[in-house]
């Protein structure tokens, strides 16, 4: 068999199936047509030595922003996944039912990566959240838009993976769970799961965990304080594990102000580590604190996470949540997006939404993308 791309020399990590070696991977046809150490170059157009490299399945990046110039949080898909290594982005709720195939048409559908969505329950998504004009698009009920969010979601099943809402001062006010609530009910009519923001109370982390379904996502999980996961004395929150055994997913979703080092310690050291790791990137974390996806990877092996954790809950994890099982993964017959990283030692100085520094010994890099099989970019 000719292949149109391999991969060899360098070091592959496929949690998918428990892969942490050195081989090879073959790509024909936009998909993995093979993957192991016997596979035969000849004939192939473009072999590459990526010795020094470690090869990944497609990042997915769970949490992004990427309506550009369709909100003022949008950023540039294309841009964001050159250099943070992204094959998959997941907007969440950028859009909502009033404004959604602006994104399709103009956005989704010219885009070279994947972008996948949740299709927010308020009517225009989150429509004006910037520099100086910050409303939260939950607070007005009148908003909430359950019936076109529900038709929608229908129609365009290809691309939505689920519903999002934001529940939180900043976002809803005093609306409490209420918007929550809605957007459950979308939901269960469509039969997709939630992912749910949550920020400074009301409501409180315990309430919305409360509420959440086996495979609704919680992101913005490692929040600081209030509405931390822990308490006071650095325990796991009861809810929280409660939620976790009951199947909710715990979503980092760094941004400008959900990502605590002190919060992560403390989870870490409990043991608790979290289902995915998303940067949730946009126009207002993108020059920091988030940056990008290799970033946010980063400070978690600097957290003392090892890698093969950190790329699981980038790429396997992040599939499953999404019910996309094709991507995340080297197997045969997957989607063929492969991520190439440098792992880098030194001293790097990391920040989290807090303002607090720590230094690091390790950073991921981006070297290089493969999307549908061929080369992507060079760095």
């Amino acid at each position: 068999m000719t292949y149109d791309l391999i991969l060899q020399g360098g070091r592959v990590v496929d949690p998918s199936q428990s892969v942490d070696r050195t081989t090879r991977v073959a790509f024909s046809g936009g998909r993995v047509a093979a993957f192991g150490d016997d596979i035969d170059t000849t004939g192939c157009p473009d072999v590459r030595d990526v010795s020094g490299l470690i090869v990944t399945p497609g990042l997915i990046d769970l949490h992004t922003h990427v309506y550009w110039g369709g909100t003022s949080l949008g950023i540039d898909a294309a841009e964001f996944c050159r250099t943070s290594g992204v094959t998959t982005a997941i907007d969440t709720g950028s859009a909502g039912p009033g404004n959604w195939m602006g994104f399709r048409k103009h956005v989704i559908e010219p885009s070279p990566v994947r972008i996948l969505a949740y299709l927010h329950v308020s009517h225009a998504g989150i429509y004006g959240f910037d520099k100086r004009v910050m409303v939260g698009e939950s607070r007005e009920l009148m908003l909430m838009n359950p019936v076109d969010c529900a038709e929608v979601a229908e129609a365009n099943r290809d691309l939505i993976v689920g519903i999002k809402v934001r529940v939180g001062l900043h976002a809803s006010g005093t609306s409490g769970t209420v918007p929550l609530n809605i957007a459950l009910q979308v939901a269960e009519e469509v039969g997709m799961p939630v992912m749910a923001h949550i920020d400074h109370p009301p409501p409180s982390y315990e309430e919305v965990l409360g509420m959440l379904r086996p495979g609704d996502v919680l992101t913005h999980a490692f929040r600081p304080f209030p509405n931390a996961p822990i308490t006071g004395q650095g325990k796991v929150k009861q809810a929280v594990l409660d939620a976790r055994r009951r199947g909710v997913i715990f979503d980092i979703g760094h941004g400008k102000g959900s990502f605590a080092f002190k919060t992560a310690r403390a989870m870490l050291a409990n043991g608790f580590m979290p289902d995915t790791i998303s940067s949730d990137v946009h126009t207002l974390c993108i020059e920091g604190p988030a940056f990008d996806q290799t970033t946010t990877l980063s400070k978690f092996l600097c957290l003392g996470v090892s890698l093969p954790d950190v790329i699981a809950a980038s790429t396997v994890n992040a599939a499953m949540a999404i019910k996309r099982p094709g991507l995340g993964s080297l197997k045969v017959g997957s989607e063929g997006d492969a991520t190439l990283l440098r792992l880098e030692e030194g001293r790097f100085d990391y920040v989290d939404t807090t303002g607090e520094h720590l230094e690091g010994h390790q950073r991921l890099t981006s070297q290089g993308v493969v999307l549908a099989g061929k080369w992507w970019h060079p760095t």
